[in-house]
């Protein structure tokens, strides 16, 4: 590998690239030696998921860090979740081989300190990037006096024991349950989470498979449900779950197949944890989320919190507020129970015990926490964001009913309305989210910014 740039694959909050065009297991090595001395680590450990090259990169960067003398505990095939699960229960920092939802060709590594805490472009990232890129210019570092270890260790059964032990689902009365793993790792840790519980599990796309021959593992896409909501008519079942490709993210379908909004189910899971931690606690949601969550958040006496979007600012914002719960609009759940990391397993298994908990069917029980009407991600391409942004401040800025605020691109809030708009920081994108107190505002709404942006 030539190329000694490496900030097209170095993203704000881990590594992403095609392989072997972009990276390849030279560059996963370097990473391994740059991320060990970044860290100041003794012992790491490591996982990967089943992209075809995930076996090979992960082990190439185990190879870098112990060139460097230290010991490496290889936990295999995992979700993202059980290597945080790892990183927090051993206490050591963590390098995850996995390019979530992208397709194929991709990898990528997410990378944690000791405790599953992020390493991110502010947090590591960037001394890692810049450390490879001299390397790959000057060449390798010298190895350690003496190397250290490679070890494997098995750790899927102690991560589901894990999970189980924070949500008892041992009294529900029994569920039927479709999940849709997409070929991804929710097929490896699914079965060993489930076993033992009251579910009848009906499961779809469990063979591992990085090709993703059967849809992408990117459940916030609808046409990637579609399977889901269909086998769980057919089935009769009382719920689906689908899993993004290293099941690091679950989302939820009603009994009739009709999508759950994750400000739904973050306001649902907001409850349980304020309610196991005595009705207080501080509970994390993004701009972008409905106001149904703050709401929920407050009439259950927890106090919300309003973040930037994006797992790294949840994450700094769990740890220095020391909140209890964390949920953002893609299905990202955070839990102070598990090393404020995100989990999509742990936020399933409260959706099921609220479910198995009382005898009425998930939709009625998730309409109290789906009180709005939002319009979803809407994306346009523009060719200039900054200006696109003035053009909407221009045209809301004057008015007296409405409040703007900067915290993350433009949020602009009236009393029967909102809406975000945001700029991607890696696409000429802008993304528009609004929601209202009805389906005729929140067209309305939506159609008057979007003529603006794309104008």
């Amino acid at each position: 590998m030539a190329v000694a740039d490496l900030s097209q694959i170095v993203k704000a909050y881990d590594v992403r690239g095609v392989v072997p065009d972009q990276w390849d297991e030279a560059l996963a090595e370097l990473f391994g030696a740059a991320f060990v001395q970044v860290t100041g680590a003794a012992a790491i450990v490591v996982g990967h998921d089943m992209r075809p090259s995930s076996p090979g990169l992960s082990r190439a960067f185990a190879r870098g860090a112990a060139a460097r003398g230290v010991d490496v505990t290889e936990i295999g095939l995992c979700s993202t979740d059980q290597l945080y699960y790892a990183s927090g229960a051993l206490g050591l920092p963590g390098a995850m081989f996995t390019a979530s939802h992208n397709p194929a060709q991709y990898n990528g590594i997410k990378m944690c300190r000791a405790g599953a805490a992020p390493v991110g472009q502010d947090t590591g990232l960037t001394e890692i990037r810049e450390l490879a890129e001299r390397w790959l210019q000057e060449g390798a570092p010298e190895p350690a006096a003496s190397p250290g270890t490679i070890t494997t260790r098995e750790t899927l059964s102690d991560y589901a024991a894990y999970l189980c032990s924070l949500v008892d689902l041992t009294s529900i009365r029994p569920l039927k349950v479709v999940v849709d793993a997409g070929n991804g790792m929710g097929g490896h840790t699914v079965p060993t989470v489930f076993e033992g519980l009251p579910l009848t599990l009906v499961p779809m796309y469990f063979e591992l498979d990085g090709t993703f021959p059967n849809h992408e593992a990117n459940p916030l896409d609808p046409a990637n449900i579609v399977d889901l909501q269909e086998r769980v008519r057919a089935e009769s079942a009382d719920l689906g779950l689908a899993f993004d490709g290293d099941a690091d993210r679950c989302f939820v379908v009603d009994e009739r197949g009709e999508p759950v909004s994750p400000s739904a189910i973050t306001a649902l899971v907001a409850a349980r944890e304020l309610a196991k931690n005595g009705g207080k606690g501080t509970v994390i949601h993004n701009l972008i989320t409905s106001w149904t969550v703050p709401e929920v958040v407050r009439e259950n006496g927890g106090t919300p919190v309003r973040t930037r979007v994006g797992h790294s600012f949840i994450k700094a914002e769990m740890a220095r507020s020391g909140a209890i719960f964390g949920g953002e609009h893609s299905a990202h759940y955070y839990f102070k129970d598990f090393w404020n990391a995100d989990t999509g397993m742990l936020a399933a298994l409260h959706v099921l015990a609220a479910l198995g908990g009382q005898s009425g069917p998930l939709s009625s029980l998730v309409a109290q926490y789906d009180r709005y009407t939002g319009s979803g991600e809407i994306n346009s391409t523009v060719a200039d964001q900054q200006a696109s942004l003035a053009e909407i401040r221009a045209a809301y800025g004057d008015r007296d009913d409405v409040t703007l605020d900067d915290l993350d691109g433009l949020t602009v809030t009236a009393a029967d309305w909102w809406f975000n708009v945001r700029p991607s920081n890696t696409e000429p994108l802008l993304r528009l989210n609004a929601e209202a107190r009805d389906e005729a505002t929140m067209t309305k709404i939506r159609d008057e910014v979007l003529a603006i942006i794309r104008a």
